[in-house]
């Protein structure tokens, strides 16, 4: 594999014989264009992560499935810059800042989307006074979602908190409610999906179920509400956190999200029984109609049970009205 500027690599699944060793290692074992200093520099500068979390320990110990992406910098690629960015923030101390992200807003700065970051807005709000860990294209950074996903997101202002936050999410106890606007209805209306999750070996851009070589993933869902079958308002709870869970979960069973321009099948949808307008309105979403709606953790340091909810924005909230969706 080449590690031209702007490449992520992404390594196998982690197989039973290489469980346990330094991700340094491993990395430098699977990857052959990457020396282990190099992979402990990537490391160490915030480039590794595994599903949606930043791996910034350099003793981390690699588990069975596991798969990592590795992102290789541009050369000249400069450190982000604070930028007087309006954020909307839901909770902030000494410790930790949790923000309610706009849809459309990239969480960090890579190739492509190097200004306009959640990051360059919180370098200017909390004047440099993030968690190191993620290193400095990532600081405080300890989960992420997609750009076009709206919602809430917790961010470390030191490293104690950043360490505490991580192994929370590593171990799956972070509480986390998405709504999702989908086509269709599922059928059951409400269980869990119990699919792994791996990258397409035919999209890299991708995630597919798999039967083998994939990370255990599980969603639970309940549809709250649908408009005559053809469209659903869907609460999702994660029981684990891989990379496009709920969009590649929701797909499996033949819901789609309203506007996920990545997992929607070839052609428009076409919404029967609906009035033109209406079809218009859903068929031209500009995004995944998914909310990250509620976040809940144990806070580092003081060890109180934390929880925190966002409203539906406006542009999914308009479906809502319109296909008289009730949460």
């Amino acid at each position: 594999m080449s590690n031209n500027a702007n490449d992520i690599l992404f390594t196998p699944p982690v197989e039973k014989e290489q469980s346990g060793l330094r991700i340094d290692k491993f990395l430098s074992s699977v990857l052959e264009s990457l020396s282990r200093s190099a992979a402990q520099k990537l490391i160490a500068s915030g480039n590794v992560s595994c599903d949606e979390n930043i791996i910034m320990d350099k003793d981390f110990k690699v588990r069975q499935e596991d798969t990592f992406s590795v992102i290789i910098p541009e050369p000249d690629d400069a450190d982000p810059i604070a930028e007087d960015i309006a954020l909307d923030v839901v909770f902030e101390d000494d410790d930790l800042i949790v923000v309610n992200k706009p849809a459309g807003m990239t969480v960090h700065p890579a190739p492509g989307n190097k200004t306009g970051t959640l990051v360059n807005a919180l370098l200017f709000h909390c004047r440099n006074n993030l968690s190191g860990i993620g290193g400095v294209k990532r600081p405080g950074i300890v989960h992420r979602i997609d750009k076009d996903t709206s919602g809430l997101l917790v961010v470390a202002k030191n490293d104690f908190t950043h360490h505490g936050l991580s192994e929370q999410f590593f171990v799956h106890s972070i509480e986390r409610t998405y709504y999702a606007i989908v086509y269709g209805i599922p059928n059951p209306c409400c269980g869990v999906i119990r699919a792994d999750i791996a990258r397409s070996r035919f999209d890299r851009k991708k995630m597919a179920i798999v039967t083998n070589g994939g990370k255990h993933a599980v969603t639970h869902y309940q549809t709250l509400s649908s408009h005559g079958g053809a469209v659903s308002l869907i609460k999702c709870n994660l029981e684990t956190g891989r990379t496009h869970q709920i969009r590649v979960h929701l797909s499996s069973i033949g819901c789609n999200l309203i506007g996920d321009k990545v997992y929607e099948k070839s052609g428009k949808t076409q919404i029967k029984g609906l009035p033109l307008e209406l079809k218009t309105l859903i068929n031209n979403f500009p995004r995944q109609a998914l909310h990250a709606a509620s976040l809940g953790f144990i806070h580092p340091r003081s060890g109180q049970k934390m929880q925190f909810s966002s409203d539906i924005p406006a542009d999914m909230q308009e479906i809502l009205e319109h296909c008289e969706l009730k949460i």
